[in-house]
């Protein structure tokens, strides 16, 4: 590290922290500044302070998160627009009769989808469509929004485009598609397994029952031609994924590819696109860039070494209070100088994508995830409180990170 004056030095401690605070408590007093906000105002001012330059703020950028995560919402986008999940959501309607099966259905849907499409937008798209066949019903909806948030959270965890810090992971790492998956697809099986019978021990007197749905129907309304390009246009992206091929350079070009169309508006597209969370993974980049550059010396990496981050369950337990504290995105960045150190890089990753995603169902507020689905269900009239989702969603934390220690 170049020599920098003890003031730099200084600045770049506070300008991360102020922007970490931000980022974990989601605003400040006065202003109207969010996440995204805070971390371009972050890297705004580690540049304007010297810290960085404008090239090497630039350099900081891993623009294969930014594409691929960009290229995986336009794909999103085209599905729902296409009716894909509401099509789901007729079949469940049409083929289950059962509380039990309902809650496996949902359980078992959320997690596979959020394994492939990012955790998040599936959270945003299946909440209300769950809720309005829960409605139909007349069931207690608690349970099925946990499922929602919990098994979205547990299979994300499956392979690199599940969820924004496995897609950050993935770039990091440069492990390929195939591997991480081999690694990590049992753990979200064997955790949706857990979520699922976890949550209908829960709330026994909901599943654990002889009741029968009288048939119901949830009308469809999909579109066709696009319902069949989109979900071609995936099948072809997520082979070549296992393939090897740049997940970033194919995520882009499926994404691309499905822009070209007489049918839909490209501003209904852009509408669907997460712009603020684009902006605060750059910001979030730079913030971090500038303080490995000024704080992260040779002396400062040894000391961290020494608290044995090479031990799995010490990683795992590292990673998952600061995914709490500061959410999981920011933790991974936090950890990103350290963990190519370890003794067995390849290994480190995998835990730490394992513990980031899973450490998510520990809090609602401790994933993106969990609140999409609380705002998205309160909007429907559904309170999901703090407390009941901690009851269920703390155990399950412990109980699925053990199982991921244990099997990586």
């Amino acid at each position: 590290m170049d020599w920098m004056p003890e003031t730099t030095i200084a600045a770049a401690w506070l300008i991360f922290l102020a922007t970490y605070v931000v980022v974990a408590v989601g605003k400040i007093p006065v202003y109207r500044i969010d996440r995204a906000g805070a971390a371009l105002l972050g890297g705004s001012l580690m540049v304007a302070t010297g810290v960085l330059s404008l090239e090497e703020a630039y350099q900081a950028v891993d623009f294969n998160t930014i594409v691929l995560l960009l290229g995986m919402m336009i794909v999103v986008a085209n599905l729902r627009l296409s009716g894909f999940f509401r099509a789901i959501t007729h079949w469940i309607a049409g083929h289950v009769r059962r509380p039990i099966t309902f809650l496996g259905m949902v359980v078992f849907s959320s997690g596979v989808l959020s394994a492939f499409l990012v955790n998040d937008t599936i959270c945003l798209v299946m909440t209300p469509l769950v809720l309005e066949l829960v409605t139909r019903l007349k069931r207690n909806p608690i349970p099925y929004v946990l499922a929602i948030a919990t098994a979205s959270n547990v299979g994300s965890v499956a392979t690199i485009t599940g969820n924004p810090q496995n897609i950050m992971i993935g770039s990091l790492s440069r492990i390929p598609y195939g591997d991480f998956a081999v690694a990590l697809v049992p753990v979200a099986v064997i955790g949706l397994m857990i979520t699922y019978v976890f949550i209908a021990l829960s709330y026994r007197s909901d599943f654990f029952t002889r009741d029968q749905f009288d048939p119901t129907d949830v009308p469809a309304r999909y579109h066709g031609p696009l319902l069949a390009k989109s979900i071609v246009v995936l099948a072809v992206m997520v082979v070549l994924f296992f393939f090897g091929q740049p997940v970033a350079k194919v995520a882009i070009m499926g994404g691309g590819f499905l822009l070209l169309t007489r049918r839909v508006r490209p501003e209904k597209v852009y509408i669907e696109i997460d712009w603020p969370l684009l902006v605060m993974f750059v910001g979030l980049f730079v913030v971090t860039g500038g303080l490995e550059k000024a704080v992260i010396t040779a002396d400062v990496s040894a000391a961290i070494a020494r608290q044995h981050l090479d031990n799995p369950t010490i990683l795992a337990g590292v990673t998952a209070l600061l995914s709490n504290l500061v959410s999981n995105v920011p933790a991974v960045l936090l950890l990103k100088p350290f963990v190519p150190n370890l003794q067995d890089p390849q290994r480190a990753w995998l835990v730490v994508a394992m513990a980031a995603t899973l450490a998510g169902n520990f809090t609602l507020v401790g994933s993106v995830a969990n609140l999409i689905v609380a705002q998205r269900a309160k909007a429907r009239g559904v309170e999901l409180s703090f407390w009941a989702y901690f009851k269920v969603g703390a155990p399950l934390t412990v109980l699925t990170i053990a199982f991921g220690l244990l099997w990586l």
